[in-house]
């Protein structure tokens, strides 16, 4: 269905169809039921998710951030807000969700995420803030594996790999965070870091994969299938997740949370 047909069919104009292509405006239930039909849309719950989503207005804390940061920006923050679940890999630098402000000052202000100055202090507080969705009312369930190397580079100062290593300890104790070190000596690591995330409606998930150049969102399911697969891969072949309020006893001999103390300790 072209734009014209889809703004025919829902009786609007084509700037008011492309302010809510553009995450804008909405969309009010009648609506996004007559599109559902047209394109043959049979299941009520995704149906009822569609709504959902239709009759957002697309704003939110990282509105006040539109035309200062890019739109991958947005839309991440946007998605991770709706989130029922997140999993990320990253083989290179800490998931952006999980970083201190110290460690996303170095990575925004060094030659890591080359910007305009005036960009730089927006980007750190964007990241920042993505971070308290874990700490906030309605959190996501998240997993993160890490490779080692991420954790093991020299960023910045002593103390911001130290200070983010400790967050990473701390935010583990939460109930709904889980996460996994991929050990050097493990199997050969995944090259390319992604995130995916799961609505309450697993059918409207989206894959995230990063590029130099830009993001890729990928949302058909053999895509979305590939890269479950993967991250149940990662998390098999991964140490078993950092838990700091288990007893010793219970710890597996080597764990993630052994391999980040083991890091940590030349740093204290």
């Amino acid at each position: 269905m072209s734009s014209t047909e889809a703004a025919a069919l829902l009786g609007v104009r084509q700037p008011q169809l492309s302010s809510v292509e553009a995450g804008k405006t909405g969309l009010s239930a009648e609506r996004v039921r007559r599109l559902g039909q047209a394109a043959g849309m049979s299941s009520h719950t995704f149906m009822d998710a569609l709504i959902d989503f239709g009759q957002r207005s697309g704003k939110g804390w990282w509105s006040e951030y539109r035309g200062v940061l890019g739109a991958a920006h947005l839309d991440l923050a946007e998605l991770e807000d709706a989130a029922r679940s997140v999993v990320t890999y990253e083989p290179m630098f800490v998931p952006g969700i999980l970083q201190t402000q110290s460690y996303a000052e170095v990575l925004h202000r060094g030659p890591y995420r080359p910007m305009p100055p005036e960009q730089q202090d927006a980007a750190v507080r964007f990241r920042v803030r993505r971070g308290a969705l874990l700490t906030g009312e309605r959190p996501p369930v998240l997993h993160a594996v890490i490779h080692e190397a991420a954790l093991s580079v020299t960023l910045g100062a002593p103390e911001v790999m130290r200070d983010q290593l400790l967050h990473l300890v701390e935010l583990s104790r939460l109930p709904h965070v889980t996460i996994q070190i991929l050990p050097f000596d493990g199997p050969i690591a995944f090259g390319t870091g992604f995130v995916l995330i799961e609505p309450e409606e697993r059918e409207l998930s989206t894959a995230l994969v990063s590029h130099i150049e830009k993001t890729l969102y990928l949302d058909d399911p053999d895509a979305l299938a590939k890269y479950r697969n993967r991250f149940a891969t990662l998390t098999g072949e991964a140490l078993p997740a950092v838990r700091p309020e288990a007893s010793p006893e219970a710890q597996a001999a080597r764990n993630s949370l052994s391999l980040l103390q083991r890091i940590l300790y030349p740093l204290l």
